[in-house]
């Protein structure tokens, strides 16, 4: 499999590929599939609570003769198309399918979320879409005999739950026998009509603090004869984030901030309780990993210089999207094959967490960033906002790429 600088270096022509490949997406499939995305943004469903939205892909897959299977935890499915052989690795396909805890604020569209207070604001209801149409057009290139091997569709809940359900998804067995798993991530910043790879790390590690600071309260008259729990509160949230910047190579990225920071109830008493909460993000694996001693410590050192008592809940999330040299090489020559070379971008790597590294802890594989900004666009949309919204031709982007790279991983 060529790498990205391999294929640059022979000047592949900047046009769409001349289609030696079956498997593009036809007119009444790709308007069938933005049906189907439309009615998951409808009807977006959190972590673990996936009911409505694991049905829906239970019976399209059914429909088309195919025979998934319910996770164990009660959402999320995984699927074979074409028959494992017991023997051959299978490439997996993975789509995450939870939404978000956030108002959808988008007025005009017809398919505004219907549940208050959730959104499919990060594009997972398009990562499913595309997961599903690949699956649909790769069942029948198995039933004509043009599918080379197998290949999995892996449907997955509670991605933004930390650690992630892609944990859940592991210990069910949707690896086995798979010897390389690809996604995509929408992404706002690339126009739809194209993808974004890079070879090593493209997200990065993410786990969740809280913290508790307690102290005796009082009276703001006589803040010496207590612990202002207010001021020490504020000084957690600004000099802690200050001291880690100090204390780990800059290199590595690592970031404190804050999501929640809750205390007092009356502005002549000093508090008894504040609370904190915020994320911790880390561009590099061994930073991630000594980050619980230095924000402990960190933590600590300045709530004690307030005589406030810490009570610290660090929880570990997910480590860096590590995305494979080959498996980038792999998505590269799919892109390239449907739409040419142009298509392609190299992307930056974000300081977003994404429960996919669990698998790639396990086999290779990689994430592509997938396009979704109408060309042209200058609303400057961004993930995990209420107006969040995408181009649709993404649809038919991420399902033929996706088939291209199952039908080339076949014939490697």
């Amino acid at each position: 499999m060529k790498s990205r600088a391999a294929a640059r270096s022979e000047d592949l022509v900047d046009q769409p590929g001349g289609g030696g490949l079956p498997g593009r997406l036809g007119d009444e499939l790709r308007a069938e599939l933005i049906a189907f995305r439309r009615d998951l943004h409808m009807h977006p469903e959190l972590g673990n609570q996936e009911f409505r939205t694991t049905a829906a892909i239970k019976d399209r897959l059914e429909k088309a003769g195919l025979r998934p299977r319910v996770l164990d935890v009660g959402t999320g499915l995984v699927c074979d198309v074409g028959e494992w052989d017991g023997v051959t690795p299978m490439l997996a396909l993975r789509a995450d399918i939870d939404a978000l805890p956030i108002p959808d604020t988008k007025v005009d569209v017809p398919y505004r979320s219907t549940v208050p207070d959730r959104a499919h604001a990060c594009g997972h209801d398009v990562h499913t879409t595309t997961v599903l149409g690949a699956g649909l057009v790769l069942a029948g290139l198995h039933r004509q005999g043009l599918l080379p091997n197998a290949v999995r569709l892996v449907f997955q809940p509670a991605e933004e739950v930390l650690p992630g359900g892609a944990v859940d998804a592991i210990e069910s067995g949707v690896l086995e026998g798979v010897g390389r798993i690809i996604a995509v991530h929408c992404d706002p910043k690339v126009d739809a009509g194209k993808i974004g790879l890079r070879v090593g790390p493209i997200t990065s590690a993410c786990d969740r603090l809280e913290i508790s600071l307690d102290g005796p309260g009082g009276h703001t008259a006589r803040p010496h004869l207590t612990t202002d729990l207010v001021t020490a509160a504020a000084r957690v949230a600004v000099d802690v984030p200050a001291l880690l910047a100090r204390r780990v190579d800059a290199r590595s990225g690592l970031v404190l901030t804050w999501g929640r920071l809750q205390t007092g109830h009356a502005p002549n008493v000093v508090p008894q309780h504040a609370e904190l909460s915020g994320t911790v993000r880390c561009l590099d694996l061994a930073a991630w990993r000594d980050a619980p001693d230095l924000v402990h410590a960190a933590i600590d050192e300045v709530a004690g210089m307030h005589r406030a008592k810490t009570v610290i809940n660090y929880v570990r999330g997910v480590p860096p999207v590590v995305n494979d040299a080959e498996s980038i090489g792999l998505l590269d020559a799919a892109m390239t094959e449907r739409r040419g070379s142009y298509a392609i971008e190299d992307t930056e790597q974000s300081l977003g967490g994404e429960d996919f590294s669990w698998y790639l802890e396990r086999v290779p594989g990689a994430m592509a960033r997938l396009g979704v900004r109408p060309p042209g666009d200058t609303r400057g949309l961004d993930l995990h906002r209420g107006n969040f919204d995408v181009d649709e031709e993404a649809i038919t982007v991420g399902v033929e790429l996706f088939t291209a790279a199952a039908l080339l991983a076949g014939r490697s």
